[in-house]
């Protein structure tokens, strides 16, 4: 990823040829003085956390602790990101597979609302043919709010061709099973907490498994570890749907034919350092007990229990406060225009629902 964006950047130095052959020069000379830099900064770290000899002698040996030592700096990061991704993604995670499937049509009535915005979509486009080329900017209003209301109009009729069994059965279902993902998460991490405060041995650092097809991971056997595969997976999904949902993330997110090479490059980067701290994650959070074949029991941090404690809790009460903000919107929007208080804007739950996807209700109330 670095030789990538460095290629891209460069030009080749003064006074050479102008070529992929100085471009390559160019980029390899950046790369070894960002790895001096990375030399120096974790060098540097290393001697203010643990400034003894040994520490500093053993950042000679490159291979056996050198690297592994960068690579869980790299993997601290990723977990503190993942601290914020996950639970916003786990809330998050309801919105965007409304979005996907049929909701249930209950006391609505699709063909009223397909006729009323067949009549706005005409109306939209008699004015947009009225007007003058000169009015640039009234076109281009014009014509994002025709593109919103043929957007709304595919989704009622995609809800309205829907069978029976999508629209009454798929939702729910899909919707139950993730609350019980959800809460399954939240109690495994809750127990582990649990265990942390009365057994030493839950610590993640040191603990090792008894190794691939010896014993089962799980005290459920099977069962358990195939609940475990299944939460992680879950995890993982969550955690990019979280990122890409953080207000700070959401210019990443790729767009067909609008999207640069260096927000590519933004994007492999980060989807890499997620990935590299998932099986960090689950097994701070005690998710499972699996060591992964990446030696992750080694890393120093893992061995300090406020470091290890203080994670849990924290993930635990982000996602409840993420999931009770999530479950609670809809009141909160009642009781804030019931005193009177929406016209001041202290909630943006309505971000979810108005922004992502538009109401039909909504939409005739405003007709």
């Amino acid at each position: 990823m670095p030789f990538a964006f460095f290629f891209l950047e460069s030009e080749g130095f003064a006074g050479l040829k102008r070529g992929i052959r100085a471009r390559i020069l160019e980029t390899l000379v950046m790369l070894i003085l960002l790895a001096l830099l990375t030399l120096g900064i974790v060098w540097v770290a290393s001697a203010l956390i643990d400034n003894d000899a040994a520490s500093m002698e053993s950042l000679y040996d490159l291979w056996e602790f050198y690297l592994p030592y960068l690579y869980s700096c790299i993997s601290l990061m990723g977990c503190l990101l993942l601290l914020l991704c996950t639970p916003v993604g786990l809330s998050r995670m309801f919105t965007v597979m409304g979005q996907l499937l049929v909701k249930p049509t209950i006391l609505e009535d699709l063909d009223e609302q397909i006729y009323i915005i067949t009549l706005e979509e005409e109306a939209l486009q008699r004015r947009l043919n009225g007007l003058s080329s000169s009015v640039e900017h009234n076109i281009m209003e014009l014509e994002q709010e025709l593109d919103n209301v043929k957007t709304l109009k595919t989704k009622l009729e995609r809800r309205k061709k829907a069978s029976a069994w999508e629209r009454n059965l798929v939702y729910p279902a899909v919707m139950v099973l993730l609350l019980i993902e959800t809460s399954i998460s939240v109690l495994l991490v809750a127990c582990n907490i649990l265990c942390l405060l009365v057994d030493e041995t839950a610590m993640p650092k040191g603990t090792r498994g008894p190794g691939i097809g010896n014993a089962s991971l799980s005290a459920f056997g099977f069962v358990g570890a195939a609940l475990e595969i299944i939460l992680i997976f879950y995890l993982m999904v969550s955690s990019v749907v979280g990122f890409y949902s953080l207000r700070f993330f959401g210019n990443f997110i790729p767009k067909k034919d609008d999207t640069t090479m260096t927000k590519i490059i933004g994007n492999c980067v980060s989807i890499l350092v997620l990935s590299s701290a998932l099986p960090v994650m689950s097994r701070t959070l005690g998710i499972t007990r699996f060591d992964l074949l990446g030696d992750f029991g080694r890393f120093n941090w893992l061995g300090n229990f406020y470091i290890v404690l203080s994670y849990n809790l924290l993930f635990a009460i982000m996602t409840t406060l993420c999931l009770v903000r999530k479950f609670t919107s809809a009141v909160r929007e009642e009781l804030f225009k019931a005193l009177g208080l929406h016209k001041l804007h202290l909630s943006d739950t309505s971000r979810d629902s108005e922004t992502t996807k538009p109401s039909a209700n909504g939409h005739q109330k405003a007709l």
